[in-house]
């Protein structure tokens, strides 16, 4: 998986997927701001996702908005939605999420099928 360390597990931790594509000019703005992030938070897992390199595991999930940032802790969906491309934004929603449940059967059962495989996925590596 792009922007995966192979030796990368974590089942129950929290987990941040940027989902994007190699021809979104954004994606590839966006792509600093996130590994920003990515450093300031040492104690979750990030990972870059590009949809096209991944299509059999992102399914018949229609992102429409890139990038779009999933968050989950564990196989628990907490957020899904682009999110705008300045790390202090996603910084605070990381810490907004803390005490907040999960998105449960609001969902998009794609997005949730994505979630769970990648879940699968990580706690496998």
């Amino acid at each position: 998986m792009a922007g995966m360390p192979p030796s990368l597990h974590f089942p129950d931790g929290r987990w941040v997927a940027c989902l994007c594509a190699g021809w979104c000019g954004t994606c590839r703005d966006y792509r600093p701001v996130f590994d920003q992030v990515v450093a300031a938070h040492p104690g979750m897992h990030f990972l870059w996702l590009d949809i096209e390199e991944e299509a059999d595991l992102v399914g018949e999930l229609d992102i429409e908005t890139f990038p779009t940032l999933l968050i989950a802790d564990g196989p628990v969906l907490r957020f899904a939605g682009p999110l705008l491309p300045h790390a202090g934004t996603l910084s605070r929603l990381l810490g907004s999420l803390d005490n907040k449940a999960g998105l449960a059967g609001s969902a998009d059962p794609a997005l949730t099928d994505l979630v769970q495989a990648l879940h699968r996925r990580l706690s496998s590596a």
